[in-house]
């Protein structure tokens, strides 16, 4: 084969090697999906509705038919009487109360309302936390982006500096200060490149690690933020939070529970139908029997019931005022952060940036030392840090004020 025939080769075999072996690609979305599929919480949260929906078929569940059957001999004790076989058999039902059956049933199907709801803070809980932790992977990548650039120019000031002690124009003094601002520089790095790893971990981890061993995620934490107008979510919020819906099927099955134990005086009755026979005689009886409530009222049970409700309605109360005021301080937070955002990409960055530049023309020149651009560095590191904790807390509030209006939990079913 000839050697050009064989480079080509080798070479499309490479290019397709390295398309079989490409890092699978993630958006929030996509990433959002995959994990839902598999995170432990979601899922028995699902289990316990299934465990509700059984208990809605239970409550409607009708009471079975009673049957009897006995069987005897009769013993002679006068002449008149006829000796021989003695049976019968008998057959009962219970009428449940009419009013009572449906308290039950409206009990059963505000627990399974609320279960469904469970799902649904469980579903926008687990949303929010992909949400937060994937920005803070993106965030973590930034911070090691930021951290190779620092350690590229700082490997770059101390080869200048080597040639100037080299050539006697400065003392050594220079060299040893850069030497120790990149085994600092070093060090960062590293510790970067782990926090990556814990944030890829701690995102598989919600996925009962079932997200490959590499992948790539295509999101920036500059991505625009696109949210409801203020009004519009605090609305939102008070008719859609699922923790207020859980609450409220909550206070919904204490009233149900309540007219359960008013209505339980009067349970319902039974109605028989017993043949009994004998040598000489059959005898036919119908029954009807009521329990009478002298002396038990059921005021315990409606006690426990109505201060059930009350509970249950201040809960609901409470939560629905701590919900304004989270909404509003995540509000605040949003607009604090847009606020540094702003400042720091406009004003401190540029003049971070402006100054290096004029440390490192001052040191070539020989008007300046190496301290002064070694410090001109260190503050545009820190600004450039400041600035990607900005961007990182705005989606951060923006994700949690989607969490407080339950904008996560529309697809839990």
């Amino acid at each position: 084969m000839p050697p050009l025939t064989r480079l080509l080769l080798l070479s499309l075999f490479t290019v397709s090697t390295a398309s079989l072996a490409q890092e699978p690609l993630f958006t929030i979305d996509t990433l959002v999906a995959k994990i839902l599929q598999h995170n432990p919480a979601l899922q028995a949260s699902k289990r316990s509705l299934e465990l509700a929906s059984a208990g809605v078929t239970t409550a409607g569940a009708l009471p079975n038919p009673r049957l009897e059957w006995n069987a005897g001999r009769n013993q002679v004790s006068t002449a008149s009487a006829t000796p021989g076989n003695v049976n019968g058999f008998g057959i009962s039902q219970f009428l449940e109360n009419p009013a009572l059956r449906s308290a039950r049933l409206e009990g059963a199907s505000s627990i399974e309302r609320g279960s469904f709801q469970l799902v649904a803070v469980s579903r926008n809980e687990v949303v929010s936390q992909i949400k937060v932790r994937a920005y803070e992977y993106l965030l973590r990548k930034e911070e090691v982006l930021a951290a190779s650039e620092a350690l590229q120019l700082l490997e770059e000031i101390r080869t200048r500096v080597k040639v100037r002690v080299d050539t006697g124009e400065t003392g050594k003094y220079e060299l040893i200060k850069a030497d120790t601002e990149i085994v600092s520089a070093k060090e960062k790095e590293q510790s970067a490149r782990l926090h990556v790893e814990q944030a890829a971990i701690t995102l598989n981890r919600l996925a009962a690690g079932q997200l490959p061993a590499s992948w790539t995620l295509e999101a920036n934490l500059s991505d625009p933020i696109a949210l409801p107008a203020r009004e519009a979510l605090v609305q939102r919020a008070l008719e859609s939070n699922p923790e207020l819906r859980v609450l409220q099927a909550e206070v919904d099955r204490a009233e149900a529970r309540l007219k359960e134990a008013v209505a339980s005086r009067w349970p319902g009755l039974e109605l028989g139908y017993f043949q009994q026979r004998e040598p000489d005689v059959r005898q036919n009886m119908l029954s009807l029997s009521i329990q009478v409530p002298l002396l038990d009222q059921r005021s315990g049970p409606r006690a426990e019931a109505i201060a059930d409700r009350e509970r249950a309605r201040a809960r609901l109360e409470g939560r629905r005022a701590e919900l304004q005021q989270q909404l509003a301080l995540a509000s605040k937070a949003v607009d604090i952060a847009r606020v540094r955002i702003n400042a720091l990409d406009e004003g401190a960055m540029r003049g971070a940036e402006a100054a290096l530049r004029v440390a490192q023309a001052a040191y070539r020149f020989g008007e300046r030392g190496i301290l002064d651009v070694l410090d001109a560095q260190r503050v545009l590191r820190s600004v450039r840090a400041d600035l990607l904790q900005a961007r990182y807390q705005l989606q951060a509030s923006s994700i949690e004020l989607e969490f407080l209006a339950g904008l996560n939990a529309v697809s839990a079913n």
